[in-house]
């Protein structure tokens, strides 16, 4: 069996600033995801934050990472852009990428989509979400049914201005009656990216067992192919 190799990102600055966020998540949303995949024999993770020296994302650290999750809010504009470049990059040379939640508004995002708004709807009033599967054959639904409910989540709502995904695996539905498209799947150069939107601060979301499978799946998914390493001394550039 081949290890996949997974580094979870987190700004970790909701948690360690505000009480109750921390109470929700009291070793940070990146700790919350890095101990379920830890269940997981495939995976070997390691996390990383924001206030950490680059990042907690050195060129020794990128090059041993098969699977990237992002997960960012309110600090994207402390991203060092040398640092995303280099994210970028690896993505381009095979690297899987998971943005979480509000990483839609990060660089990485923006940078690998070519759009610089991702701008949505939203409102935080702790509704109901049900994610609806619209491609049940895809490898990041795998185990799950017809939806997901989520008890109490942010809204976000279309219009979403991002490119039109290559594969579009779940659709939101919110109580105030607003759809969105939540779970993207993108192609990019050798690498894949997904777009997953459940994950709001304040809400037990990753505890959520359906959410980790989805995430469990999708890492799984975006991972490289065995053989198809990258040019960070993991496998020749393209001919």
């Amino acid at each position: 069996m081949t290890t996949i190799h997974v580094t979870v990102w987190n700004e970790y600055r909701h948690e360690r600033h505000d009480e109750q966020i921390a109470s929700v998540y009291p070793e940070g949303i990146h700790r919350a995801i890095a101990d379920f995949l830890e269940q997981d024999a495939r995976f070997e993770v390691r996390t990383a934050v924001l206030d950490e020296p680059e990042h907690g994302l050195t060129d020794e650290v990128l090059a041993a990472t098969d699977v990237l999750i992002w997960w960012g809010h309110v600090a994207h504009s402390e991203v060092h852009d040398d640092i995303v470049d280099k994210v970028r990059q690896r993505v381009w040379d095979g690297m899987g990428i998971i943005v979480l939640h509000s990483g839609h508004a990060s660089k990485i995002f923006q940078r690998l989509l070519g759009t610089n708004t991702g701008l949505l709807k939203w409102r935080d009033d702790g509704e109901k979400e049900r994610l609806w599967v619209i491609d049940p054959g895809h490898p990041i639904v795998s185990g799950l049914g017809e939806y997901i409910e989520i008890p109490q989540e942010e809204m976000y709502g279309e219009r979403f201005e991002i490119p039109a995904p290559d594969e579009l695996v779940f659709v939101s539905w919110f109580e105030g009656g607003e759809v969105f498209r939540s779970g993207c799947c993108y192609k990019r150069g050798r690498g894949k990216l997904f777009y997953f939107r459940p994950g709001h601060e304040a809400y037990p979301t990753y505890y959520q067992p359906e959410i980790q499978q989805v995430i469990t799946n999708a890492v799984a998914w975006a991972a490289p192919i065995q053989g198809s390493k990258t040019s960070y001394g993991r496998a020749a550039p393209l001919q």
